[in-house]
């Protein structure tokens, strides 16, 4: 349902998607990821040989993160309803980074970290999804957790979100080796505490 929202509501005014796409094709490695269109899953991730990698690197963070929340890359729906091809990878990159999004962040999977992961998301893409999630998913939450939400979660999320980099300009499948710290300072992210 989520999932058919986000690519419902991409195509409507101002055309987040289309500006989204924009931004990559302005990028080097955006351009690149657009003509090699590579696809993370299981089969094209070797999630045991990220499992060797020294600890504190990206990749062997990544595949802790997903251990611990018992998930996998196999776990992102695919797009239906947008009939464009080129945007229709710019939707399912979005959706198959969501996890490296997570492990840069430092942000587990609680409701309350995964509507700051909106609103960082709502910084960095303008998805109408993301939007409608980081005004309306708080009204789930009890008062104390609402009140941290506002009071320490978004003004982090805001600011990480303006000042990093598009991480959709990211190859992230040539960063396993890299050292997480460093990752993130090239990046422009603070993790969150």
């Amino acid at each position: 349902m989520v999932a058919a929202l986000g690519e419902t509501t991409s195509m409507l005014p101002p055309f987040a998607l289309v500006s989204l796409r924009d931004k990559m094709l302005k990028d080097k490695i955006g351009r690149r990821i657009l003509k090699e269109k590579p696809v993370i899953n299981s089969s094209t991730v070797d999630i045991m040989a990220l499992r060797r990698l020294p600890d504190g690197s990206f990749g062997r963070e990544y595949v802790r993160f997903l251990d611990d929340q018992k998930v996998s890359p196999d776990t992102r729906v695919k797009v239906h309803f947008i009939d464009d091809e080129e945007l229709a990878y710019v939707m399912q990159r979005f959706r198959e980074c969501h996890d490296f999004f997570h492990t840069l962040t430092n942000l587990s999977t609680t409701v309350e970290a995964e509507l700051a992961l909106k609103w960082f998301e709502m910084i960095q893409t303008g998805l109408p999804v993301t939007t409608i999630s980081s005004f309306f998913g708080h009204f789930s939450l009890t008062y104390k957790e609402r009140k941290r939400l506002f009071e320490k979660y978004v003004p982090w999320a805001l600011q990480c979100g303006f000042q990093s980099k598009l991480l959709l300009n990211v190859y992230f499948e040539e960063c396993w080796d890299m050292k997480l710290d460093q990752l993130r300072k090239d990046l422009g992210i603070l993790a969150m505490e």
